[in-house]
């Protein structure tokens, strides 16, 4: 059966990357898997969001990475979504992973490249061992380098390359990579491709689905096909 993977937390209801939006996914027993964005404070914690700015997503503005972890601390990040939201922080993955230990598996994209956070990679892993989830959780990025650390790091680890488009020779990419799961666009994916890396032995996930009508065509190609989307909800609601 398809998983369902809700986005950044369950971003429908709850404004993205929260506790919030994480505890409302957590709260549906459905859904099998979360993802979140991760970067670095200027002071070098794992913090969740997904803008490289602040000004989205919350009450500050400029770059993430010019902030040091109180300073990020003291900004809103929920009154943008909804007042009744007023008063969400950006959390830690350090909250996040303690939070969803043993419930869901957690897909944690790094957003960034190698050299805009150094580190990343190792503070990531080291924070997953602390807490023995390494065998909880996936590891993606756009960055086919970072993903390449991963591996070089723990190769235990399950890691994933994220693709916004058709690159030739995709799978080829993911084994040159060292990764285990392929995260397209699902505008892009085709049930050809998503056939094909399952049968290699490959995680395929689909992404960010919110229409029903493309959820079922998706989920019609090949049970295994994970469906990240904004809205558990509507997927939940088919299945």
């Amino acid at each position: 059966m398809n998983i369902c993977m809700a986005h950044r937390g369950w971003s429908g209801k709850a404004p993205e990357n929260t506790m919030a939006a994480i505890r409302l996914a957590l709260a549906e027993p459905a859904i099998g898997g979360m993802e979140i964005d991760v970067q670095l404070s200027r002071d070098g914690v794992p913090v969740l969001i997904h803008d490289f700015t602040l000004d989205r997503t919350t009450s500050g503005s400029g770059l993430v990475m010019d902030h040091t972890l109180e300073e990020l601390r003291q900004l809103d990040a929920g009154i943008w979504f909804d007042e009744k939201f007023a008063g969400e922080r950006i959390p830690t993955l350090e909250e996040a992973l303690q939070a969803v230990k043993g419930r869901c598996t957690l897909n944690i994209e790094l957003k960034a490249t190698s050299d805009m956070y150094p580190g990343i990679a190792e503070k990531v892993l080291e924070l997953l061992e602390r807490y023995e989830m390494k065998d909880e959780v996936y590891i993606t990025s756009f960055d086919h380098d970072l993903i390449r650390q991963v591996r070089q790091l723990d190769a235990t680890v399950v890691t994933g390359l994220i693709v916004l488009g058709r690159p030739v020779l995709m799978l080829e990419q993911l084994e040159e990579a060292g990764a285990n799961i392929l995260s397209m666009g699902y505008p892009y994916l085709t049930r050809e491709l998503a056939c094909e890396a399952l049968e290699k032995g490959y995680k395929v996930i689909a992404w960010t689905i919110d229409e029903p009508r493309d959820m079922q065509i998706v989920m019609s190609w090949h049970p295994e096909v994970q469906v990240c989307t904004n809205h558990p909800d509507r997927m939940l609601e088919l299945v």
